[in-house]
């Protein structure tokens, strides 16, 4: 399936993320605005599935047809950004700076929020002929969804909160890795393959997206979910978004451009038997 060496694919990983830094605000917010909407169905898809079939693997199965989509047409998540665009800093590409990342962060979660909060309202109407019923099955789901995933977080205190936290790095460590594995193949087919893996693995563990809770709370609330958006953010987006930062960073970023792009000097093993023999 043309697979690329480790060294090859994360020196693309880092001209990628120059490209996020220098890229215009336009182009930011229109690609990461379709990222957010396209997530954003794939959930709904998602959990549609788990609600007809009662089995949350099949949901996880097919979660990962959005998150392919969203990526062969190049637009861009949040979790996908958070990795990349540190790499140009740390490169030292021309004209990238922290400041760079920052404002390309701050784009890409407006656009993605703005996507999923666009589906989210599209797929309440879905669920409910336009507010003329009650909440569909799914619907209803969904509004269970998130309530646990607030509430029930909040009745374990900071135990809760550091919970959301560390499902928001071990999320963004799978997801990362999708983004990758979006750049290890040179065909559709191996792309497709390297990305559906560490997206179906996240998806069935319930660890924590933020894009994807960017649809998931509205959604919640529109379907009648008894909790508030304060709710919402301290008790799920906050620690989500700063997990998924953390893990994204530490466990895909860091490692892969420490060992395969800024590898360290080849052990000269001649050299110190001759030591050891003297």
């Amino acid at each position: 399936m043309s697979y690329l060496a480790p060294s090859e694919f994360v020196s693309k990983l880092v001209d990628a993320g120059e490209s996020k830094i220098m890229m215009s605000t336009k182009d930011t917010l229109i690609r990461a605005y379709m990222a957010g909407a396209t997530l954003a169905l794939a959930a709904a898809f998602a959990v549609t599935i788990n609600v007809q079939t009662g089995q949350p693997l099949a949901g996880a199965v097919l979660f990962p047809v959005g998150f392919c989509l969203l990526y062969l047409l190049g637009y861009d998540l949040l979790t996908g950004v958070f990795v990349l665009c540190p790499l140009a800093v740390w490169d030292k590409r021309p004209g990238c700076t922290w400041g760079g990342v920052l404002r390309n962060w701050g784009l890409v979660f407006t656009g993605n929020f703005a996507g999923a909060l666009t589906t989210a309202v599209m797929m309440a109407i879905y669920f409910t002929y336009g507010f003329q019923t009650e909440p569909s099955e799914v619907g209803a789901k969904l509004a269970g969804i998130g309530v646990g995933r607030t509430l029930g977080y909040a009745e374990y205190g900071a135990a809760g909160w550091m919970t959301i936290f560390v499902r928001g790095m071990l999320c963004n460590w799978m997801v990362s890795t999708g983004v990758v594995g979006a750049q290890v193949s040179t065909s559709v087919s191996g792309k497709v393959l390297a990305m559906w893996m560490p997206i179906m693995l996240f998806f069935y563990m319930v660890f924590e997206h933020s894009i994807v809770n960017m649809f998931l709370f509205p959604t919640a609330l529109m379907m009648g979910g008894e909790f508030t958006i304060g709710d919402y953010f301290w008790w799920n987006e906050i620690p989500t978004v700063l997990g998924n930062l953390v893990g994204g960073v530490t466990f895909t970023g860091l490692m892969l451009y420490s060992t395969h792009y800024k590898t360290s000097p080849k052990r000269n093993v001649a050299s110190a038997d001759l030591k050891v023999a003297a």
